[in-house]
């Protein structure tokens, strides 16, 4: 059933609902990482940091939780498992992993969702979040990446992570000396996913012609990242809530400030450093530490920076 609504979808795609296919597309580019970590970024640092933390929080769990369904399931893309599938554009080359459950639905569902299940939200932007998420969702499976089962599962379970983060977060309200127990459970959370990704057995299915369908090794390759993610937050979190505490009631004029500069540093970051460390480092242990780095650098690193530059201090 669910490779033939792609197939159904497919044929609608290629029948007359091109048109469409652009619309998804620009649909699915607002859950991808990058797109999410950026708003994130700028909701913590310029508009309000409780909401921020709120949502890199949820995220971060929700990768730990992708990540460990994804090496459990070990579920092939659809391409693989018929090759009548063909998704749409470049779709193919920039979904990565494991088929289930949708990353880009999870991400969606932690920044967009999480922002819906806020109270004191207005009905409107509630709406319009959801609907976001939805879209989101929908978009994998039009462009031919994701099954039903794949973006369903991915955004309930992201929604359901953000409830979660909502009580965890009013839990840290009323203890804020016991800060440091959730960061480091959360860390030994990761860790066990990390342990478990690179000692689990992986399916080793071939072609006809002898060649390995889906290297697991690689595959796991999401989960690290996102237990790299998961682990550089926590520990910024942390840090910047005993030697920071930064605050976003300031004027607009710093908001935009810490915007321009913390994006310029940002891609700074992620174009130009990233690259060079995967090379110095090559193979899991690259990737793991870029991702910490980039996550680091937004939980603490640039927060430690608006401190102590007057212009963004406020």
């Amino acid at each position: 059933m669910d490779i033939g609504m792609l197939l159904g979808l497919q044929e609608f795609r290629s029948g007359g609902g091109g048109f469409l296919a652009d619309f998804f597309a620009k649909m699915t580019f607002l859950g991808e990482l990058n797109t999410v970590l950026v708003i994130m970024a700028l909701l913590y640092w310029c508009v309000s940091k409780e909401l921020g933390t709120y949502l890199l929080m949820g995220w971060s769990g929700n990768r730990l939780v992708n990540g460990v369904l994804k090496v459990t399931a070990c579920a092939y893309r659809p391409w693989i498992r018929d090759p009548m599938i063909e998704p749409y554009g470049d779709a193919k080359t920039t979904a990565t992993g494991y088929s289930f459950p949708s990353g880009h639905s999870m991400n969606a569902a932690s920044v967009y969702g999480g922002g819906a299940l806020r109270k004191g939200a207005p009905l409107a932007l509630r709406i319009v979040l959801l609907v976001t998420v939805i879209l989101v969702a929908f978009s994998r499976m039009y462009l031919g990446v994701h099954t039903p089962q794949d973006v369903l599962t991915g955004a309930v379970l992201g929604l359901l992570v953000m409830g979660l983060t909502g009580r965890l977060m009013r839990w840290i309200d009323a203890h804020p000396d016991k800060d440091w127990i959730v960061a480091f459970v959360g860390i030994e959370l990761a860790v066990g996913v990390a342990l478990y990704a690179a000692l689990k057995t992986y399916p080793r299915d071939f072609d006809a012609s002898g060649k390995l369908l889906v290297d697991g090794a690689k595959m796991a390759n999401d989960t690290f990242k996102g237990v790299s993610w998961s682990m550089a937050f926590l520990v910024g979190w942390l840090l910047e809530r005993r030697l920071v505490r930064f605050s976003t009631d300031v004027p607009v004029t710093v908001k935009l400030t810490r915007a321009a500069v913390g994006l310029f540093l940002y891609y700074a970051v992620s174009i130009i450093l990233v690259p060079r460390i995967k090379a110095w480092i090559p193979g899991t242990e690259g990737t793991f530490v870029s991702c910490f780095i980039q996550m680091f650098y937004i939980s603490f690193l640039f927060p430690l920076c608006m401190k102590h530059v007057p212009s963004m201090r406020g």
